[in-house]
């Protein structure tokens, strides 16, 4: 048992009190873990567009004052009743999607849409009680993605928690616990290329980086790299991007383009934009008879859109996909240890560094699109 087990611990977090407004490094109260629960050290953070989103709240159900953060790792400080699976000292990726084990979809090889786990971004209370464990002078504060890794301490699900090789860097592997592993996987286990074919790529940011990155593994033989950005297109090379398309750079929609330039379609296309527009141009750059497109990006609460029913009647296939479906618990251990084997590529993911008390600078970077990923120092 850890000395702080039981008790109240008093720590640094970077506090959303307002919708995009700068986040506040408050001294805030994080509550014992109940049962199920597990308290964890965070030492690194890695900044996802979807805190951005979610900070911002355009589009999105407003929830404040909020502790975001999702994608990191850390070290078990304690655990609550009932936990058996893990123990003060180990080190653990926390997941916005957990893995409960015994639900249907657990059990399914099909689906990693844990029914009890399952990544809700409204709720900003645990489970257990509807209650938060973070507060400052008595006030509660919401947790974001069942995370909350925006501070130095969090309390989260067992089932949201990975256990992985203590030997693996934290400040490396932590990318996996969201957006390159939804990128990643939403090609190699949704789109799944066979060698020598064709995949587009919709949206150069660091998931699609991580779509490209997984088509390249699959030995895809054009990889085309679609963003407004004309800025992304020199990076996207070093992730197995062979062909770029502006869609600014031309006047006929950007799925003609792409149909033109690959006599017909695409094999494969994984969307990971979250805008309505791009979902249809992926869907209707997909060739007939057996493309598949993916999307993954996630679209405001209000969106929808049309295509013609003839696209599915001439065969092609449109799917979906939430971290990239793997299932947290059982399969990012195997992911860390791809790394570990040299057998996976993470560092290039990785653009900058900052201090955790110059966290608003991650958010900075991020909004002027000059980082893939930014690590984000606990500890400074």
């Amino acid at each position: 048992m850890s000395s702080t087990a039981g008790q109240v611990i008093k720590c640094r977090a970077a506090v959303a009190w307002e919708a995009g407004k700068p986040l506040v490094i408050e001294e805030v109260e994080v509550a014992p873990p109940q049962a199920n629960e597990v308290r964890i050290k965070i030492l690194f953070n890695a900044l996802c567009h979807s805190d951005l989103y979610y900070w911002e709240a355009k589009g999105f159900t407003p929830l404040f004052p909020r502790i975001l953060g999702h994608e990191a790792g850390g070290m078990v400080e304690s655990v609550g009743e009932g936990v058996t699976e893990l123990k003060p000292g180990d080190h653990v990726l926390p997941c916005f999607t957990g893995e409960c084990g015994d639900c249907r979809h657990c059990k399914s090889e099909e689906s990693n849409l844990c029914e009890t786990l399952r990544f809700n971004t409204d709720r900003g209370v645990m489970l257990n009680d509807g209650k938060t464990r973070f507060t400052k002078n008595g006030q509660p504060i919401y947790h974001f993605l069942g995370t909350s890794t925006f501070s130095e301490y969090t309390v989260v699900h067992v089932g949201c928690l990975a256990k992985i090789n203590p030997a693996a860097p934290l400040d490396k592997v932590c990318v996996l616990s969201c957006g390159v592993s939804t990128g990643m996987g939403a090609t190699l286990n949704v789109a799944k290329p066979e060698k020598g074919q064709s995949v587009a790529v919709f949206g150069l940011g660091a998931v699609g980086l991580a779509a490209c990155e997984g088509a390249r593994m699959a030995g895809a033989g054009r990889i085309i790299g679609v963003d407004l950005n004309p800025g992304r297109f020199s990076v996207a090379k070093i992730f197995g991007v062979t062909e770029f398309v502006n869609p600014k750079d031309h006047d006929k929609p950007v799925q003609e383009v792409i149909a033109e330039m690959t006599d017909g379609g695409v094999d494969r296309a994984v969307e990971c934009t979250g805008s309505f527009h791009a979902m249809i141009q992926a869907f209707e750059c997909v060739h007939d008879g057996w493309g598949v497109a993916v999307l993954v990006g996630v679209p405001s609460n209000d969106d929808a859109f049309k295509t013609h029913p003839l696209n599915f009647l001439n065969e092609r296939t449109l799917k979906g996909t939430a971290f990239g479906n793997y299932k947290p618990r059982t399969d990012l251990p195997t992911q860390v240890e791809k790394y570990m084997n040299k057998e996976l590529e993470l560092d290039k993911f990785i653009t900058h560094s900052v201090a955790f008390s110059e966290i608003n600078k991650a958010f900075d970077y991020m909004q002027k699109g000059q980082s893939i990923r930014c690590i984000i120092r606990m500890d400074a």
